[in-house]
């Protein structure tokens, strides 16, 4: 294979990538590092490592075109944001101690699980009375735009969300995720925000969140620029189309590929950690 047929093919696949990424608010990352493991052979902390840098480019990407909607919850997202950083600084740490097919196996398992609780979660929680002071105090209550107006929504369980977004730090470093699944599934199902709200937010947090991971896997020399190049371009093009999609999108198609992308890709990434083909 030709430098030039190869730099395409990525460029197509970080393209794919990055759309799923945008749509879904999971970050890009679930198509990539499976690709790039599972089909070039690459060695999955440079895929973690190259993942990372592309998360940066989806939210970049896609965050921008959703800030100006007003979908996004900015104080909510920065809010959490501390959360992810300090766990993906954790998670960066303990990465080079952890086997590959282990790394594997645990990507898949919280996939999985992603999809299944996305499934379970039919409605959005649309009460607009506060139960929660802490949101009430950090003004964390907003409301999203639809084509019959404005829906206000109200954040829940706050602490509960904070520790789970914790996890989610440590996830992106070790996964390479942007760790967008479980920052969804941590603002949908525990805070009780609404989907089109926690993708949108999660898109906008992942890219801070993989920031800070990503300092650690270029000081180890797990960033190849010949690699990352052509992920960065494809990634941040799907971002953009997939913005653009996800404004106009029903809240029930978004679960459907949600669930349907990562449970494909959960199963695949179990199958090869467990036969130690990664």
């Amino acid at each position: 294979m030709t430098v030039l047929t190869f730099t395409l093919i990525m460029l197509a696949a970080a393209f794919l990538a990055g759309f799923i990424g945008s749509l879904t608010g999971l970050g890009g990352g679930v198509v990539l590092v499976p690709l790039l493991t599972i089909v070039f052979k690459v060695d999955i902390h440079y895929a973690i490592g190259t993942s990372l840098v592309a998360v940066i480019a989806t939210s970049s990407g896609a965050a921008a075109a959703y800030v100006k909607e007003g979908i996004t919850n900015i104080r909510l997202g920065m809010f959490l944001e501390i959360a992810t950083t300090l766990g993906a600084l954790i998670g960066a740490t303990i990465i080079v101690y952890m086997p590959t097919n282990i790394i594997a196996v645990l990507f898949g398992s919280v996939l999985i699980f992603s999809a299944i609780m996305t499934i379970r979660k039919k409605l959005d929680p649309l009460e607009t009375d506060a139960k929660s002071e802490m949101a009430v105090r950090l003004k964390l209550n907003s409301n999203y735009p639809t084509p019959n107006g404005k829906v206000n929504y109200t954040v829940r369980h706050v602490p509960a969300g904070f520790i789970m977004m914790i996890g989610a730090g440590m996830l992106s470093s070790l996964l390479g995720i942007g760790s967008g699944a479980f920052k969804v599934l941590a603002m949908d199902n525990v805070m009780r925000v609404p989907f089109k709200v926690s993708t949108t937010t999660s898109n906008f947090m992942i890219g801070v969140t993989a920031a800070a991971s990503s300092v650690l896997y270029f000081h180890r020399g797990y960033i190849d620029p010949v690699l990352t190049f052509p992920v960065v371009i494809g990634v941040f093009a799907g971002a953009m189309v997939g913005a653009k999609v996800l404004i106009g999108s029903g809240v029930r198609v978004l679960r459907i590929i949600f669930s349907i992308v990562i449970t494909i890709v959960a199963i695949e990434m179990i199958y090869n950690g467990l036969r130690g083909k990664i």
